[in-house]
């Protein structure tokens, strides 16, 4: 039952919160989105502590170096608790702010989407350029040369 130091109920329980965080992510609402990016990096952060060597306390001089636990998993996990804790507020922040001019906190569509949307549905041209004008005349499709700077003609 145990795998690697873990429990293998352990990883389980992370992989289901990674599973939730990202069912959570692709979702409309910011609120839900900001309740996946924690969930999400909750998951990973144990994933990250399950990943190092457990031992004991890593102080030199009192346990042997086999013996001592690396610590570079919780640096890690200490540095990606602040960048979520920043994410999460400014994510929050965000929702507030729409929550506040709209009074929802849905994402709405975008003008644009719509309109690839409609064209496809309708099996429209897009807006490309299909002149049957020559390339080679073309002033739009034709590269201006590189500027040449000033006396570099007769180097080698």
């Amino acid at each position: 039952m145990r795998a690697g130091g873990a429990h293998l109920v352990s990883f389980i329980a992370i992989g289901v919160l990674v599973g939730c965080g990202v069912a959570l992510l692709l979702e409309r609402s910011l609120t839900r989105v900001l309740l996946g990016i924690i969930l999400t990096s909750n998951g990973i952060n144990l994933l990250i502590i399950f990943g190092g060597r457990s031992g004991r306390a890593p102080v030199v001089g009192v346990t042997e170096t086999e013996a001592m636990s690396d610590a570079l998993p919780q640096a890690m996990v200490l540095t990606a608790i602040v960048i979520t804790f920043g994410f999460t507020a400014f994510l929050l922040a965000i929702s507030y702010r729409s929550w506040y001019l709209s009074g929802d906190d849905e994402v709405p569509d975008d003008i644009e989407d719509r309109q690839i949307v409609r064209r496809a549905a309708t099996h429209e041209v897009s807006t490309a350029d299909l002149s049957d004008d020559d390339p080679g005349t073309d002033p739009e499709q034709i590269d201006s040369p590189a500027p040449r700077r000033p006396g570099r003609e007769g180097r080698s």
